[in-house]
């Protein structure tokens, strides 16, 4: 699928090794972060494969380059994107929105009523993205070792099927 000039590739259980290298080759031609590093762009081809293992993904191609990935599964019976990343010298909102708009119709697609993501509480802009794109603050949760809530669970609910 092309959305914006960007071609848009789904993944699903079945075809995780081939879409895993794929996302390792092209991860490694690209230049690395530095401020802040993107956590999905240190993953590993093993854990990509257990992340598409355990649901699925996207992954979003500019000028024959792969310039963005998005990853879930199913958390808690809702539909969990697991990882969102953008190549950051690129228009990172067009991408994460259509990679966005990739994971609505996958979770769509198997019946499910809402999606859910984590978002670290220091990253305001991205909380601030995710509010754009309809989810709404769930609950505040805690990692092992912190007293206080270090992120937030947000969730969207998904209406009816209006086609």
């Amino acid at each position: 699928m092309t959305v914006d000039g960007f071609t848009i590739r789904a993944a699903g259980t079945d075809d995780a090794a081939a879409i895993a290298d794929l996302i390792r080759l092209a991860f490694s031609r690209q230049p690395r972060p530095t401020n802040p590093p993107s956590s999905a762009l240190r993953e590993t081809a093993a854990t990509i494969v257990g992340h598409l293992g355990r649901g699925g993904g996207a992954v979003l191609e500019s000028g024959g380059e792969v310039v963005g990935v998005v990853l879930w599964n199913e958390e808690d019976g809702a539909f969990y994107i697991s990882r969102l990343s953008v190549h950051p010298g690129r228009r990172g909102r067009g991408m994460a929105r259509a990679l966005m708009d990739e994971a609505e119709r996958e979770a769509r697609r198997q019946g499910f009523s809402r999606m859910t993501l984590g978002v670290r509480l220091e990253l305001e802009e991205n909380r601030r993205f995710f509010r754009s794109c309809g989810f709404e603050d769930e609950s505040l949760r805690s990692h092992e070792g912190f007293r206080e809530p270090t992120w937030v669970l947000m969730e969207r609910r998904l209406g009816p099927v209006t086609e």
